[in-house]
């Protein structure tokens, strides 16, 4: 018997409804708060059968490590507020991690840019 294939929809639909609750509880709850009012969520993925959600971050702050514990720090909290405000049965786990995509396109293009001139 072949497993049945988990609605990748479901996970989506998911992912999105925790981003939009997490980016909200940031805002009203850490407004005030010096590392974690500059972040901003970017994007998430749901898997282990929505137990785990990966929330992706960006942040205005240039100490990206400070910023990441501060999150690790608060993610209970967080999640604790984030069960308030779902409508589901089950809460799934968050993380926190920080996407570097801009930085990696930056040092692409600063790559392509000197292959460019030295052309």
């Amino acid at each position: 018997m072949q497993k049945r294939p988990i609605n990748s929809n479901r996970n989506d639909r998911v992912a999105s409804k925790v981003q939009t609750l997490v980016a909200e509880i940031l805002r009203d709850h850490y407004a005030e708060d010096a590392l974690i009012s500059g972040v901003s969520l970017v994007g998430a993925v749901a898997h282990g059968g929505l137990q785990f959600v990966k929330l992706f971050f960006v942040t205005r702050n240039t100490d990206v490590n400070a910023v990441q514990k501060k999150l690790d720090s608060e993610t209970r909290a967080i999640r604790f507020e984030l069960a308030r405000r779902m409508n589901q049965k089950y809460v799934p786990e968050i993380k926190f991690t920080y996407d570097d995509t801009m930085e990696r396109a930056a040092r692409i293009d600063e790559l392509l840019d000197g292959l460019i001139t030295e052309g």
